[in-house]
């Protein structure tokens, strides 16, 4: 029996290198993926203008104008308001009304995030969705030994219960069992100590409920050193100190970077040096560079969305497309739902 195809709604208009580049994923994931349907939200007559000088696969694209969309600047309920048909906002009804399994956008988070919750159902036993993100780790996880872990939640809420961290918790474990085929992934809660009295009321209540846990393999907790060291498949945080800690792991990325940069056009010796581990730091920056995974999961709703990075081109589209139609296959959703109970 055929695969059925796997409608992936894309919202074309808010990434910060335009329309073009949305476009250019959809085509590329159109010409390497068969069982995925791309639907392209927004500009009907400038998505039409990209494809035209996009090679594509025609039968897998299809399109949906939408009038208006978010930028990046905009203050999301305020743009939601004024733009009711904005491009995530018609790719999320497109969604849920089940013409789209799923939403990709490279947008404004806040817009989308919102859009989503407004549009979409929350699951049974969860208060409030997650932003999950990947992030670079010293060892691998799961069947293909993935050099990166999750982290949830990293912005979508500013604070947490227990009892929400404890939902996180459950739907992490579930998103690297399908995504990394992790069968039994670790989670850790973040902390300021190992021990598990310490933290605010909030940590020190999550962990003896997750101690408890029948469904997730809970760890203890970590500290932030820990984060890329990988000790954890899974580190459950709310949505301040999670954001707090990506920022800071992508800050550290571009330092390093920069810092090689500087040591190659100053010194002959480490100009040599950085030349012997160029083939190294270019594998390992393959193996950990976001572009390659794709984006970051909106857990927590009956449908599901990634929010792709902003700077996101055309490869990182593409991935954020099939990190998707894996995530719809695989009923990721049900897969948290029976996590939760």
């Amino acid at each position: 029996m055929a695969q059925r195809a796997t409608t992936i709604a894309f919202d074309v208009m808010g990434g910060d290198h335009g329309p073009a580049e949305v476009v250019r994923g959809a085509a590329l994931l159109s010409l390497e993926a068969p069982h995925i349907h791309a639907l392209l939200v927004g500009d009907g007559q400038v998505i039409e203008e990209a494809l035209a000088s996009t090679r594509h696969h025609g039968e897998r694209i299809s399109v949906h104008h939408a009038p208006s969309f978010v930028a990046m600047h905009e203050k999301p309920a305020a743009a939601l308001a004024d733009k009711p048909d904005a491009s995530v906002v018609v790719a999320a009804r497109l969604v849920a009304d089940g013409e789209a399994d799923a939403l990709v956008s490279c947008g404004n988070t806040g817009a989308g995030v919102l859009a989503a919750a407004r549009t979409f159902q929350l699951l049974r036993g969860v208060r409030r969705a997650a932003l999950a993100s990947v992030y670079p780790t010293r060892t691998g996880h799961g069947e293909k030994q993935d050099p990166f872990s999750l982290i949830l939640d990293v912005g979508a809420n500013v604070d947490a219960t227990a009892d929400d961290l404890v939902t996180f918790a459950v739907m992490g474990s579930a998103y690297a069992r399908i995504i990394s085929k992790n069968p039994q992934p670790t989670v850790a809660l973040l902390s300021n100590g190992t021990e598990a009295m310490k933290g605010p009321p909030r940590v020190v209540e999550a962990n003896q409920k997750l101690a408890q846990h029948p469904g997730v393999r809970f760890v203890g907790n970590i500290e932030g050193v820990d984060i890329p060291k990988g000790t954890a498949d899974v580190v459950v945080t709310d949505g301040f100190v999670g954001n707090v800690c990506l920022k800071m792991l992508e800050g550290v990325s571009e330092t390093v970077v920069e810092l090689a940069r500087y040591a190659y056009a100053s010194r002959l010796r480490w100009r040599v040096g950085l030349w012997m581990l160029a083939s190294g730091l270019n594998q390992l920056k393959e193996l950990t560079d976001w572009q390659q995974y794709g984006g970051a999961p909106v857990l927590g709703f009956d449908r599901l969305f990634i929010k792709a990075h902003g700077r996101s081109h055309a490869r990182a589209v593409a991935n954020a497309g099939k990190v998707a139609a894996k995530a719809v296959s695989s009923n990721l959703a049900q897969a948290i739902q029976a996590g939760l109970g």
